[in-house]
């Protein structure tokens, strides 16, 4: 490149060196989700990705994108960058999943107002972590400098997934029935959703951030960064089980009166159980410091469940079983109902 032409793109704001040290800062990150179908390197104008189809009838892609929001803010504040990319990840691949597709590879989109590499490269480590927890790859991405449309030191994350699922095996709803069971896999906390709120509750300051609660048993700010839990590999575990998940939810911006009821097919609805599972306290601390009624936690939150699945009522026990083997926490939350795509939470 001519030098000239670097300075004066330097002085304009945007810094090629710098975009060329976060690349190399983040390779060894990306090597990490290196799968068996990818091909090339990064480097080149495009992802690629060999898709294998043995055995399958007909396979069918499914795709998802998604950022993490306002939760960035958080980041900022505490400097601390390297998880915020498994909640990019989640976002995105926990959708996949729940029309039992397998996540295949990811690409990921980092604006900033200065590129500083380590921070970049720090970035970067999370979205690997999260699509190394998927077991899908990091094929490729964007880092885009914009000086004078963003402050140096902010940057926005968002991500986009591809994944593959036989038609005869996907997630649909189609065959839910009154008398099912729901099963809640717990959240590892907020996850991504209801930050905005969150910051008009609590003071957003480093100080108020880094201060201990012992109901928490951690700081205030490591729990609202905890990162977003991947279900991917669960729910895989409950198809190589052969059993049959009918239904599944992500519980994400809506909470439950949104996204549960994007499964149920027409005629039925759901009944939660709250005393079924413990969530976690942060839930309980942002209703007290916020005066946040109950409705309100449950149409914004995920409230300790970051996804419920639709079984048969024969399969529910084994399918709890399979899951707490996988390593969630995983408890018969409730049922469906006849309705009309409704939730009702006692």
């Amino acid at each position: 490149m001519n030098n000239s032409f670097s300075e004066s793109y330097k002085k304009a704001g945007v810094d090629v060196t710098a975009g060329y040290k976060s690349v190399e800062l983040m390779k060894q990150h990306i090597a990490r989700t290196v799968t068996e179908g990818v091909l090339g390197g990064i480097g080149g104008f495009g992802g690629m990705f060999e898709l294998d189809t043995a055995g399958m009838e007909k396979p069918v892609l499914v795709s998802g994108t998604d950022g993490v929001g306002t939760k960035l803010k958080l980041a900022f504040l505490l400097d601390k960058h390297d998880t915020v990319g498994i909640d990019c990840v989640a976002m995105c691949v926990n959708d996949i999943a729940c029309a039992g597709g397998e996540p295949l590879f990811f690409l990921d989109y980092v604006a900033c107002g200065k590129n500083y590499p380590e921070k970049i490269a720090s970035i970067v480590s999370g979205v690997a972590e999260g699509c190394r927890q998927a077991g899908c790859a990091l094929i490729g991405g964007e880092t885009a400098e914009h000086p004078g449309l963003m402050p140096e030191d902010e940057y926005d994350l968002a991500g986009f997934a591809v994944g593959v699922v036989d038609r005869p095996g996907m997630i649909t709803g189609d065959g839910i029935r009154p008398g099912d069971a729901l099963i809640g896999l717990k959240s590892s906390g907020i996850h991504s959703n209801g930050f905005s709120l969150i910051r008009k509750i609590f003071e957003m300051t480093p100080e108020s951030l880094g201060r201990h609660v012992d109901e928490l048993g951690a700081t205030l700010g490591e729990t609202l960064l905890t990162p977003t839990r991947i279900y991917v590999k669960a729910l895989k575990a409950l198809a190589a089980a052969g059993l049959k998940i009918k239904g599944a939810s992500h519980v994400t911006g809506g909470g439950f009166y949104e996204n549960i009821p994007r499964m149920l097919p027409e005629g039925t609805a759901a009944r939660i159980d709250t005393s079924s599972y413990e969530a976690p306290p942060i839930f309980g601390l942002i209703q007290r410091t916020g005066g946040i009624s109950d409705h309100d936690m449950y149409n914004t939150y995920n409230c300790g469940l970051g996804m419920v699945l639709a079984v048969s009522p024969e399969q529910a026990d084994e399918a709890v079983r399979i899951l707490n083997g996988a390593g969630e926490g995983a408890v018969i939350a409730g049922e469906v109902v006849s309705g009309e795509r409704t939730v009702t939470i006692c």
